[in-house]
């Protein structure tokens, strides 16, 4: 009787332990199982917003066509090549504009220290070494420093007026197109309104259908023609506040320059 309840026991142990093992394999699949379904979720939602925005980005593409060709060539075309010219000289003038920048207590130290080490001559050689409208005025403020501090100060001012007609280049053509692009849409505008009108007096009857395309075309002229002027806009401020950084600093340069060859002179 011992015997078998000890038999009874052990089948009891083994059962519970077998019955928890098969519990607990069942729970990591079903988790491993909720797991990669997880994954696989999120790698479709991705997807998903991926083809999405992929989507859109073609869709609005689309559509910024379809408006341009609906306004119609002869404007749209000019109003076109208002932006890219406008586009290409700001891209050309930013450009020039970063390059021409200096750093002007750098150079305004070492020339300093140039010409009291090792005289005029080592001092047009930093500038010459140096790019920029600074470094260029004090080399002819440098050059001209042997005929006097007044002669000197004279060819800066000149040379300063130079360089700055060289920063300016050009900018008269962007705030041109930035005034053309809405005058040329506000002008399809109008045609568009005649063109509608036509039609009316052509048909001698008010329908909608006769109006809506003249209408149509005159006011995605009209967008247009804003869209290009606000584009170039923001680039002819940048650009101008650029320029009127680089001036600054090559005022307070050369009053500088003319101070370090006043205590030179003496």
């Amino acid at each position: 009787m011992k015997k078998i309840l000890i038999s009874f026991f052990l089948f009891a142990v083994v059962s519970i332990v077998f019955t928890s093992s098969a519990y607990a394999f069942t729970n990591v699949n079903l988790t491993t199982q909720e797991d990669s379904e997880a994954v696989q979720e999120d790698s479709a939602t991705e997807q998903m917003m991926e083809s999405s925005s992929e989507d859109t980005s073609a869709n609005f593409t689309q559509e910024i066509k379809k408006r341009f060709i609906e306004g119609g060539p002869s404007f749209m075309g000019i109003v076109l090549i208002c932006l890219i010219l406008g586009l290409a000289i700001s891209i050309e003038r930013i450009i020039y504009l970063n390059l021409s920048t200096t750093d002007t207590d750098k150079l305004t130290s070492e020339v300093e220290a140039a010409l009291k080490s090792g005289g005029v001559e080592a001092a047009k050689e930093v500038c010459r070494n140096t790019k920029g409208p600074v470094a260029s005025i004090f080399y002819q403020g440098l050059d001209r420093s042997k005929d006097g501090v007044d002669s000197a100060e004279k060819a800066v001012i000149a040379y300063g007026g130079v360089q700055m007609g060289q920063l300016e280049k050009n900018v008269s053509w962007i705030s041109l197109f930035i005034a053309l692009a809405p005058m040329l849409g506000f002008m399809g505008t109008v045609i568009g309104m005649i063109n509608a009108f036509d039609k009316i007096e052509a048909a001698g009857d008010m329908q909608p259908s006769l109006v809506a395309g003249g209408i149509k075309i005159a006011l995605l002229t009209t967008v247009f023609g804003l869209i290009v002027a606000i584009i170039l806009q923001v680039f002819y401020n940048y650009i101008v506040a650029k320029i009127d950084s680089i001036v600054n600093d090559m005022e307070d340069s050369s009053i500088t320059l003319i101070d370090i060859l006043s205590s030179y002179k003496k």
